[in-house]
């Protein structure tokens, strides 16, 4: 704008010019003789021609610079709603992967929440049958050292999710039996093992 500004104020100069010199040239004509008079007005003629010439080139070439500065604007203006474009095209696909990126991480995170659950709820099932395993044995073994017909024996007991396993030495096969008996009628026992063998009785008795 400001280029355009400085063309016009340089055209209307030029014209101020112009006609301060057919002023000048008007007054020095009318101080000479008649003989001269008309040579003074081809002069006039002649230079007012070549001023209105120039000034016709001078408002062409303005006009034309006018025009390529529009031109350059235009361009400029242009260009810069293209990188306003591009730039916001940029900055929504951006925030589309970052939109996708968050997703996924949510996803994982919930995928991670779900197997920590899980591990916790396994993890608290088996510390269940654990506990559950040790009050069998506790109870199966007081069962058995009150039995009468067992306190002479030395049984140990094991508990495995419910099955019990008896072990060790009793005096009779009546004695496995009866342990057996009283191990399986204990709260939660599934089942009963036994790797009981009869003690051989000493030979002194």
């Amino acid at each position: 704008m400001k280029k355009i500004n400085e063309y016009k104020k340089n055209i209307s100069a030029n014209r101020v010019l112009v006609i301060i010199c057919l002023s000048a040239i008007l007054g020095l004509a009318g101080c000479q003789q008649e003989g001269t008079a008309e040579k003074a007005g081809q002069k006039i003629d002649r230079a007012a021609e070549k001023a209105e010439q120039k000034i016709e080139q001078a408002t062409e070439k303005a006009e034309t610079k006018i025009e390529a500065a529009k031109e350059s604007l235009d361009k400029k203006a242009e260009k810069a709603g293209e990188y306003i474009d591009e730039s916001t095209d940029t900055s929504k696909g951006t925030l589309e992967k970052a939109g996708k990126k968050l997703d996924q991480a949510t996803e994982k995170a919930g995928e991670k929440i779900e197997g920590a659950k899980e591990s916790v709820i396994d993890k608290a099932e088996t510390a269940g049958e654990f506990i559950d395993d040790s009050v069998i044995t506790v109870t199966v073994k007081a069962a058995l050292l009150n039995d009468p017909l067992l306190k002479a024996s030395h049984i140990e007991v094991t508990t495995v999710n419910g099955v019990v396993k008896l072990s060790g030495t009793v005096d009779s096969e009546q004695s496995i039996g009866r342990a057996m008996e009283v191990a399986s009628s204990q709260k939660n026992v599934k089942s009963v093992q036994t790797d009981l063998i009869v003690k051989a009785a000493s030979p002194g008795k």
